[in-house]
């Protein structure tokens, strides 16, 4: 073992601890408060309602900590216990020492991942999910999706990734630089896709026909000054009865999007709030600056991925004697979220100030009291617990706990 293996084995360890007392300290919390719904909620919600919200808060929680330390043991497998080699021989064996057998190698890793990751997908959503209530998957469903999407995967995975594996083996000292652009160039043209070519092969998108809701809609954006390429309603109640609304695309290929079961939810004058919100964070370029964000970011990771690419310790360490493109991708890719995972509440923080700047937004465009009610609706149908651990949450969240939130919204009202 070198310093590869003992840094892996350190990171693991650290950050397997730090989930798990974070996620064991978050369902203390939320047991400790199940008995009393908070002060700011007791008018809107009940307290069978705040019970319920807990309990599947802690399912949920739980779920998370099994797939925790099942992803540890995979990537101890995968890496140290030299699962990624064994991927590479057998792709070798079956398809020759080329770019079929580097793209095989990466296939076979990402199928033994899927398959050790399915059980718990398949509990979540036939049993957590039911339990409360919110899925309305059928197995039939369920394999169509999951069909559909290891085909796009294939279908669209595929050629990118081929590109970056020969980028590797072919572009020179600056590979990393020509894989960059050419990653942000396949980021954008996903995003400009997605709207109409991807999303439509999961759900059905129908123009709003609600003509005064549509009306109303349309007198906000032309107060924000914000143009789309229409307001569409999506079927998500064929999978569950979770509400939501989201923007997608770039440019003139922007939609906005309602969730058919958050216009059941709401009313009117709350559903106009929520979508403020929404323009709030195209108004502050929430939305630019996070794209922005992840390729500055990724510009670094490829390249330190260049530092380590033609380091015989890096594999060796990381259970591999094999110095292949496919290798160095995979061990790099599986190992960088161990050691980047304590980064992760600056994401968070930087999320949070997001939400409390585009709520600011909408109370200024919309009726403040509308969007706390719709919000509080929201938490309520959705089952979002109200008393998250502050600790956990300010790790994990990316949106304020729920009083936080409601609190600052009240404050701005005028």
């Amino acid at each position: 073992m070198n310093a590869f293996t003992w840094s892996l084995l350190l990171a693991l360890l650290l950050s397997s601890w730090l989930r798990w007392w974070l996620a064991s300290r978050h369902i203390s919390h939320i047991r400790r408060h199940r008995g009393a719904v908070p002060a700011a909620f007791t008018a809107s919600i009940t307290l069978e309602q705040h019970q319920k919200a807990a309990d599947y808060t802690c399912a949920r929680v739980r779920v998370g900590m099994v797939g925790s330390l099942l992803d540890g043991l995979l990537l101890l497998t995968l890496t140290v216990g030299g699962g990624i080699e064994l991927a590479s021989r057998l792709a070798t064996n079956l398809l020759g020492d080329g770019m079929l057998a580097q793209l095989g190698t990466i296939g076979l890793c990402t199928l033994v991942m899927g398959m050790v990751g399915l059980p718990l997908s398949l509990y979540s959503t036939f049993v957590i999910e039911r339990r409360f209530g919110f899925s309305k998957v059928d197995a039939r469903l369920f394999i169509s999706d999951l069909l559909k999407g290891l085909l796009l995967s294939l279908l669209v995975g595929t050629p990118i990734l081929a590109a970056v594996l020969w980028l590797i083996q072919h572009g020179g000292d600056y590979f990393w630089l020509w894989t960059w652009l050419t990653w942000c160039s396949f980021s954008l043209l996903m995003v400009w896709a997605y709207p109409t070519l991807i999303a439509p092969r999961f759900n059905r998108f129908t123009p709003l026909a609600d003509s005064e809701l549509l009306a109303r809609i349309t007198q906000l954006l032309a107060r924000c000054g914000f143009a789309s390429n229409g307001v569409f309603v999506m079927d998500g109640s064929r999978r569950s009865s979770h509400g939501n609304a989201y923007f997608t695309g770039l440019g003139k290929s922007k939609r906005i999007v309602f969730f058919d079961t958050l216009l059941e939810q709401l009313e009117p004058e709350e559903i106009e709030a929520v979508l403020a919100h929404e323009l709030g964070h195209f108004h502050h370029g929430h939305i630019r600056s996070r794209i922005l964000l992840t390729f500055a970011s990724s510009l670094l990771f490829l390249w330190l991925f260049a530092q380590l690419l033609y380091q015989p310790a890096f594999y060796l360490g990381l259970g591999s004697s094999e110095m292949t493109a496919a290798t160095a991708l995979l061990l790099f890719l599986l190992c960088m979220p161990v050691f980047t995972f304590l980064l992760h509440p600056l994401s968070s923080m930087l999320s949070r100030r997001h939400e409390y700047q585009a709520d600011e937004f909408a109370a200024r465009h919309s009726n403040a009291d509308a969007l706390v009610s719709a919000l509080t609706k929201l938490y309520r149908d959705n089952a979002s617990t109200l008393t998250p651990d502050p600790l956990h949450s300010a790790f994990y969240d990316s949106h304020p706990p729920a009083s936080l939130r409601i609190a600052h919204l009240q404050g701005t009202n005028p």
